[in-house]
C-alpha cells in the first residue's frame, strides 16, 4: 500500500483528498495544527477504510512544524509516495491594510512551507523513481490581485518549474488551481460569501476526483472545472492594466466584505 501525506488535512480541500485517498485504499499520513480533529480524522477513515493513518500536529508557519513535516518526509524507512501541500488561509483586507506580521505568515505557509515540503520529497522520490507532489495554488494566481493571488502565482511557478527540471525521473509534479470552494477557508478569514454567485461554487470532492485525474495524466498544472478554465482562458486575452481594473472590482464584490 501506498501512503500519502496531507497537510491541512482535517477541513476542506485537504479533507476531500483524505477521503478520496484513503477510499483508493492509500495510507495517510494527516497534517495539520489541532491534534483533535486529526485524531478523530485518522480513527474515522481507518475504520470506514481499512487503511493506517498517522497523526502529525503541525503549524506550517513555524520552522519547527515545517522541519517536523520535512523529516517525515524524508523517512526512508517509512516512504511517503504522494504529498499534497494543501494548508493555506488568507487574511482579510487590503494591501496595507493587514500587518506585516500576518502577510509574512501566510507567505511562510504558501511559500517556504511549498519549497521546503516539495523539496524534502522528492529528493526521497527521485531516489526511488516514483512518487507525486500536488501543490494546492488558486486561479487568484492569475489575476494582479493583493497578496494572497501573489503568494499563489509563486506556487505555480515554482511547481511547473520544478515538474521540468525533474521530467524523467519518475517523481509527477502538479499545481492544483481551484477556484471557490465550499470549506471552512473564507469563515476562517472572516469573509462574507453571501454574495458569491451560486454557479462560482465548486465542490470539494468533485475537485479532488478531477485533480487526481490530471495528475495521472502528467498534467504540471490543474484547473478542475470547465467554468474555471473558460474564465482562466478569456482573463488571458485581457491586457494586464485592465485585467487588475476588473480583478478589483471584482475582488470588492465577490471577495472579502
Amino acid at each position: 500500500m501506498t501512503t500519502a501525506l496531507i497537510t491541512g488535512s482535517t477541513a476542506g480541500i485537504g479533507a476531500a483528498f483524505a477521503r478520496r485517498l484513503a477510499a483508493d485504499g492509500h495510507n495517510l499520513v494527516l497534517v495539520a495544527r489541532d491534534t483533535k480533529r486529526l485524531r478523530e480524522q485518522a480513527t474515522e477513515l481507518h475504520d470506514r477504510h481499512g487503511i493506517e493513518a498517522e497523526v502529525l500536529t503541525a503549524d506550517l508557519a513555524e520552522d519547527k512544524g515545517i522541519e517536523a513535516v520535512a523529516g517525515r518526509l524524508g523517512d526512508r524507512k517509512n516512504a511517503v509516495d504522494l504529498l499534497i501541500n494543501n494548508a493555506g488561509f488568507a487574511n482579510k483586507g487590503r494591501y496595507l491594510d493587514v500587518s506585516m506580521a500576518d502577510e509574512l505568515r501566510m507567505l511562510k505557509v504558501h511559500c517556504e512551507a511549498v519549497l521546503r515540503l516539495t523539496s524534502a520529497a522528492t529528493e526521497a522520490m527521485r531516489e526511488r523513481g516514483r512518487g507525486g507532489v500536488v501543490n494546492v495554488a488558486s486561479v487568484a494566481a492569475f489575476v494582479p490581485r493583493g497578496t494572497y493571488g501573489a503568494s499563489k502565482a509563486w506556487v505555480v511557478q515554482f511547481t511547473q518549474g520544478a515538474a521540468r527540471d525533474l521530467a524523467g525521473s519518475g517523481v509527477r509534479l502538479m499545481a492544483l488551481c481551484p477556484g471557490f470552494v465550499r470549506t471552512e477557508f473564507h469563515d476562517r478569514a472572516g469573509m462574507g460569501t453571501d454574495n458569491i454567485p451560486g454557479w462560482m461554487w465548486l465542490d470539494a470532492d468533485k475537485l479532488v476526483a478531477a485533480a487526481l485525474h490530471d495528475l495521472a495524466r502528467g498534467k504540471t498544472l490543474s484547473i478542475p472545472d470547465p467554468r474555471y478554465k473558460a474564465l482562466m482562458g478569456a482573463a488571458k486575452l485581457v491586457p494586464r492594466g485592465m485585467l487588475g481594473a476588473v480583478s478589483s472590482k471584482t475582488g470588492r464584490k465577490y471577495g472579502p466584505r
